[in-house]
């Protein structure tokens, strides 16, 4: 079983570095370390959205997640990926000490809907 997660973040708002952040995420372009780490924690689909200056991100993910990723390389590589990404983000003004990107509260799902406009 599984569960959809969704988070928003900001990024700096210069063309030129958001387009560097954008190439960044390619594929391939992710270090491996990276990969292993976001699979490990129990993240089985992870996809960036973007406007302008603002990221979605949409995770769906295992039961357990997040879960202890047992690999230290895998963590130092992601905490290095972490740092090198601060320098293209910017927090939500509402965001704790160092917490980037926030959860999203879902309001509205079409299915919930289906019901009442077959009446």
């Amino acid at each position: 079983m599984s569960r959809q997660l969704c988070f928003v973040l900001d990024l700096v708002n210069d063309a030129a570095l958001i387009e560097e952040y954008c190439r960044m995420h390619e594929p391939g372009s992710v270090w491996p370390g990276v990969i292993e780490h976001i699979r490990a924690q129990g993240v089985e689909t992870m996809e960036i959205w973007q406007h302008a200056d603002r990221l979605f991100m949409v995770i769906e993910a295992a039961d357990d997640y997040p879960r202890r990723v047992a690999s230290e390389a895998a963590r130092q590589e992601f905490a290095r990926w972490e740092a090198d990404m601060a320098t293209f983000q910017r927090a939500l003004p509402n965001a704790a000490a160092g917490v980037k990107w926030l959860p999203m509260r879902r309001i509205f799902a079409l299915a919930d809907h289906i019901e009442l406009s077959k009446s």
